[in-house]
């Protein structure tokens, strides 16, 4: 009878982790299209440089944890035309959004989320109060 040894049961690990990966990436990358008809999808649509649409994210302006987040569309989008500017009170969050429609931040660099929101939620906790510093 074949004994349990650390190397199988990581294997087996490894494995399973690696499905689960590939299921959640499959149920993201969908075909997209346009929103069903009376689905409540307020998000404005632009082409990107590829001519795909990609949802433009909505303007926000909130509390969140004791601090200021904002986010807007702006002008300063770099090669892109219009870029998306995020602010934790009042100083500016650099933010890039990736081919696949995702977005990251100088704070979380390696942490993808889905919206310019997400991101600046997830360095207000990341920050734990700090402030952030201007790049250069």
């Amino acid at each position: 009878m074949s004994q349990l040894t650390r190397r199988r049961a990581l294997g087996a690990s490894a494995t399973a982790l690696a499905g689960l990966a590939l299921t959640g990436f499959a149920r993201t990358v969908e075909p997209s299209g346009p929103p069903a008809a009376g689905h409540g999808n307020r998000e404005a649509h632009s082409p990107d440089s590829s001519g795909h649409t990609r949802p433009q994210p909505q303007p926000f302006d909130e509390s969140f944890k004791g601090r200021r987040i904002q986010g807007a569309p702006s002008h300063h989008g770099g090669h892109h035309g219009v870029g998306y500017s995020v602010r934790i009170d009042g100083d500016e969050l650099h933010v890039m959004q990736n081919a696949d429609g995702t977005w990251i931040s100088v704070v979380n660099h390696y942490e993808t989320f889905a919206t310019p929101r997400a991101v600046a939620r997830a360095a207000v906790i990341e920050l734990q109060g700090s402030q952030l510093e201007p790049l250069l």
